[in-house]
């Protein structure tokens, strides 16, 4: 049985995405309070895989996680992109009339900013989980409350869904990683194709130096799929570049690091893996 840690709690959209990448395969959930305690958990049991999210296509980038798996000594060993289709879930019985609170996570809320709207007079009290708002709301008998939650949450925790689908953009998707111990990562990618990989460097603070890394990347074929800098702290105007590359030919992939090498410093590869298809 596979062991994954996730941030949240059962039910949470980390454990929809762990459950759906491993679809098929028992696995057991680690609830984890915060990103950090899911890279520590990677480092205390390297037997553990690790599932963060990384990205949403419409929140952006959440940048403390690349600089967590950077720091964490992680590697990334796979993706699923997955559609966020939020519910608004109350105890049985509870009708939208009845509703004057909805909890969830502050994101959450935004994304659902044209439903909450219609819901006249009703206030919206950020938490800090879509799916611990769910199980509070359960726990605590909480009548006239409703929570902003996945499906899976209102089963879990016995909520009953008042309105499906309520988020405001229905192309609201999260990429996440797949995380591993360095030492298990090659056996854990077995049978899996290579055709994408997440790196991260430094160019030097002078003109043109990220445009020829660029440029060099362009000439081996390389997808540059994302880029994203992140300040370096005590090095002023310094930045870290994180890049993700998908590309069909391994060995022009490896051809592209060897040409960037002596115009990037702190080259690093986090990970190469198979580019996940989009779940909708």
């Amino acid at each position: 049985m596979k062991r994954v840690a996730i941030q949240g709690i059962k039910g949470s959209y980390h454990d929809v995405a762990a459950r759906s990448y491993f679809e098929g395969e028992d696995i057991e959930i680690i609830g984890c309070e915060n990103f950090k305690e899911v890279t520590a958990q990677i480092r205390q049991e390297p037997s553990v895989i690790g599932m963060m999210a990384i990205e949403n296509t419409i929140a952006g980038s959440l940048l403390q996680n690349h600089e967590l798996i950077r720091l964490g000594g992680c590697q990334i060993i796979g993706e699923y992109k997955m559609r966020i289709s939020h519910t608004l879930s109350a105890l049985p019985g509870t009708k939208l009339s009845d509703i004057k609170e909805v909890n969830s996570h502050q994101i959450a809320l935004m994304q659902c900013g044209d439903f909450l709207d219609s819901l006249r007079g009703v206030r919206r009290v950020e938490m800090e989980d879509t799916a611990q708002s769910a199980k509070w709301i359960a726990d605590e008998k909480m009548a006239g409350h409703a929570a902003v939650c996945g499906k899976l949450a209102a089963e879990i925790y016995g909520l009953e869904v008042l309105a499906e689908g309520i988020e405001t953009n229905k192309r609201n998707f999260t990429r996440f990683l797949a995380l591993s111990d360095p030492w298990y990562a090659e056996e854990r990618l077995k049978g899996k194709q290579k055709n994408k990989a997440s790196i991260v460097f430094v160019v030097p603070h002078s003109a043109g130096s990220l445009s020829k890394v660029l440029t060099i990347l362009s000439f081996y074929d390389m997808n540059l799929s994302k880029i994203q800098s992140l300040p370096i702290i005590g090095r002023e105007w310094e930045y870290l570049f994180y890049a993700d590359l998908v590309f069909n030919d391994y060995t022009r992939y490896k051809q592209s690091l060897d040409a960037i090498m002596p115009l990037t410093k702190d080259l690093k590869i986090l990970g190469e893996y198979e580019e996940g298809k989009q779940n909708v």
